[in-house]
């Protein structure tokens, strides 16, 4: 066994695992970086909710108003329900790539100014 590997850590010498918990603190008393977190929450669950309404008034229209979606759309061919379970479908996709937009440009932003404030 080496010198090194059998010293202990002595009061006032900082630990890998001391510097890491006092970065990580630092880190979550951060501004910004809570202000990252609490907009990046509030947006996802915003559009979250909104997914559950489009999908959740699609199954209460297929539970409750079977006629209507049996209607006939575009020349005979294709019935209402079609065409609003393609329309969540693709609305699953736009909400999707709000926030893939949203997190690449504001997200980021805010992430590389925590890491600025940071040091890195």
């Amino acid at each position: 066994m080496s010198v090194n590997s059998t010293v202990s850590a002595g009061i006032g010498v900082r630990t890998p695992a001391s510097v890491a918990e006092s970065n990580f603190q630092s880190i979550l008393h951060n501004p910004k970086f809570q202000e990252l977190v609490s907009t990046r929450s509030r947006f996802g669950w915003t559009l979250s909710i909104l997914m559950l309404v489009i999908y959740l008034g699609f199954i209460f229209l297929v539970a409750f108003d079977k006629p209507l979606l049996a209607q006939k759309f575009g020349g005979n061919t294709t019935s209402l329900g079609i065409v609003l379970g393609l329309a969540m479908i693709i609305a699953a996709f736009v909400l999707t790539a709000i926030y893939v937009v949203r997190a690449n440009g504001r997200y980021d932003d805010l992430t590389d100014q925590v890491k600025q404030e940071m040091g890195r």
